[in-house]
C-alpha cells in the first residue's frame, strides 16, 4: 500500500482539501502534499492523521500486513 496516495484517496472522499488538513494536524500546505508522495509515514503523524480522518490507517496497514487466510 502506497500509505501517502491512501490518504490522499481518503481525503478526497471525504470531500476535504490538503489546506484543511493542514490546519487540523498542524503543518505547511506543501508539507501535506510531501505526504501524500511518501509510502511510509511516522507513528505519531500517521496517528494525528487518523484522529482528524476518523480513519483506521493502522487496521488497514495490519490487514493487509497479516490477510485472513
Amino acid at each position: 500500500m502506497n500509505l501517502g496516495k491512501h490518504i490522499e484517496e481518503v481525503l478526497r472522499k471525504q470531500g476535504k482539501s490538503a489546506a484543511w488538513l493542514a490546519t487540523q494536524i498542524p503543518c505547511e500546505r506543501t508539507n501535506v502534499y510531501n505526504i501524500f508522495k511518501r509510502k511510509s509515514l511516522d507513528v505519531r503523524l500517521l496517528m494525528r492523521i487518523s484522529v482528524v480522518l476518523e480513519h483506521d490507517f493502522f487496521k488497514e496497514l495490519s490487514d493487509q500486513a497479516f490477510p485472513k487466510k
